[in-house]
């Protein structure tokens, strides 16, 4: 048995096509759902500020403290799942992510959110990595770039799902800070269903706690992707925190569907733009993407100057197009140039830096908001990471030398 079939224990025999097909659609449904849940808060921050009185500043933590429960989780998960095998992380992963969605249906206080995106943190943590592995090693015809596609989508269309539905819930529903949770709980059990059905996997290595090691071969992409993929994600933080009551200011309307709609709407094209980029070069398909992300965000800024609500529908989209395309060519890059035996370690050390880009830069943007107010802090965040899209996207052929290869 090879090493990869040792370490996860999921690439069953031709025999059992149509069961490993079965698998692999359940991991990527409940990478999905995963990631809806962790962003049902979206449209409701103003809701919660309003019920339980703090600042913009306040979301931003919130959110920093479920970055910072899910990147030490990603460290430990990652590697666990390598030598322990897919089942006995995900499982318990979908189980905590249930009581984070059960924590968020109780809050009636500030600490109540806090403890509710630490246990969603954990959750996501665990099991980013071992499901990234599990679609690799699932893919029915040993495809990695597929597999990378229907990562990709899973994650956005996930992230774009979880803000529509509970926008769309809270404005037309009754129990508007309950009832998207109890949906979400519903949607986790058919994930633990999934998740128990994967083989338990057989040891291929011993696990002990460590920082993700990265294979010397494979620096270079990883630090190159990374970086793309910090920005990306950057602007995907900005979208989950921020935009809902920036696109409020300036509709002026409170409706909670248009926030979320927003949001939903920058991950939509992400997803679309990275049906369409699949099949192509990644690194075509991340050179691409950087000044489209860059355009966006632009338009973004430009959109808040002038105050014109259809400019900033305009500028999400070609945001959302940018993203998914660095996105979709950063983690393919990184997927092709992983060892199989380390894959879920790999997979969750990229999974650090974009996570870390979702978290460490929207809390400097709430400082500023604080200080400036919402409509200069998202502008000025907007021109930076828009430089450093541009500056990303020029570095190859900057260091470029006469004669020399890249």
């Amino acid at each position: 048995m090879s090493a990869d079939t040792a370490g996860a224990g999921l690439r069953p025999g031709t025999g059992h096509a149509d069961r490993t097909g079965w698998r692999f659609r359940g991991a990527a449904y409940t990478l999905l759902v995963l990631l809806a849940g962790t962003n049902l808060p979206t449209p409701l921050y103003r809701g919660y500020q309003r019920a339980f009185g703090f600042s913009p500043l306040v979301v931003t933590l919130i959110f920093a403290a479920y970055v910072a429960a899910l990147i030490p989780s990603l460290l430990v998960a990652g590697p666990l799942s390598d030598a322990v095998g897919r089942r006995r992380v995900l499982l318990p992963a979908v189980g905590l992510a249930s009581v984070g969605a059960l924590v968020f249906a109780l809050a009636t206080g500030t600490a109540w959110l806090f403890a509710a995106r630490v246990a969603q943190g954990l959750a996501l943590g665990a099991a980013s990595g071992a499901l990234s592995a599990v679609l690799t090693e699932l893919e029915p015809n040993g495809d990695r770039r597929r597999a990378a596609l229907v990562t990709t989508v899973a994650s956005v269309g996930g992230l774009g799902a979880g803000p529509l539905l509970s926008g769309l819930l809270a404005q037309y529903a009754p129990a508007p800070r309950v009832l998207p949770y109890v949906v979400e709980i519903a949607l986790l059990v058919p994930a633990a269903v999934a998740m128990a059905a994967l083989p338990p996997g057989r040891p291929a290595v011993r696990w002990r706690p460590q920082r993700p090691r990265i294979p010397a071969a494979m620096r270079r992409v990883f630090a190159t992707s990374g970086v793309a993929g910090f920005l990306a994600f950057a602007v995907i933080g900005l979208f989950l925190t921020l935009v809902p009551p920036y696109v409020a200011t300036l509709a002026g309307s409170a409706n909670l569907a248009l926030s979320g709609g927003a949001v939903t709407l920058m991950l939509g094209s992400s997803a679309v733009a990275q049906v369409v980029g699949y099949g192509r070069s990644p690194v075509t398909v991340r050179a691409a993407g950087l000044p489209l992300l860059a355009a966006g965000l632009v338009l973004l800024a430009v959109a808040g100057a002038v105050a014109s609500l259809p400019l900033l529908l305009t500028a999400t989209a070609v945001a959302g197009a940018g993203q998914g395309l660095v996105f979709l060519g950063s983690l393919t890059l990184v997927n092709n140039a992983a060892p199989a035996e380390r894959r879920a370690e790999v997979m969750a050390g990229f999974f650090v830096v974009i996570y870390l880009g979702v978290g460490v830069p929207v809390i400097g943007v709430g400082l500023l908001a604080t200080a400036t107010g919402l409509l200069t802090a998202v502008q000025d965040f907007a021109y930076v990471a828009a430089a450093l899209c541009l500056t990303v996207l020029a570095a190859p052929y900057l260091a470029r030398r006469p004669g020399r290869d890249r």
